[in-house]
């Protein structure tokens, strides 16, 4: 964990500190495992797996920041504070802003834009994350 640069998140008002919550983090991570378990089920439609993978990518992301102590009121922070919690390369947490990106274009201006390889690379992302959490949280 990169404390330093949460830190300065901190002092400029993009995250606050909060008590770590052992539950809430064990809840996060059963609620991202069980998405993505979801979004594997190729019988869904791609625009649902996308759906569940995101919100998978999201939870056990939350999950990562709320280990180390640290709450977001920003979703798309959430995913760019991955290379200070878990190490996660730029090239990996784009991704999943990319994601995001598309997601709110689904969400506000229903326009759904995804294809099989970001479904794809978002669940390879979100299954590392998933199991770097749970290392974390057993370990």
């Amino acid at each position: 964990m990169n404390k330093e640069a949460l830190d300065n998140l901190v002092r400029i008002h993009k995250l606050h500190h909060e008590a770590v919550d052992a539950d809430e983090v064990q809840g996060l991570i059963q609620s991202g495992s069980l998405r993505l378990k979801d979004a594997g089920l190729e019988t869904l439609s791609l625009e649902s797996r996308f759906d569940l993978s995101y919100n998978a990518a999201h939870a056990l992301s939350l999950a990562a920041l709320r280990h180390c102590g640290y709450r977001s009121d920003n979703r798309y922070l959430v995913f760019q504070c991955l290379q200070h919690t878990l190490d996660l390369p730029p090239a990996k947490w784009r991704v999943l802003d990319q994601a995001h990106r598309k997601r709110n274009l689904a969400e506000y201006e229903g326009n759904i834009d995804v294809d099989e390889a970001l479904v794809k690379s978002l669940m390879e992302i979100t299954e590392e994350i998933r199991r770097a959490m749970v290392a974390l949280a057993t370990g």
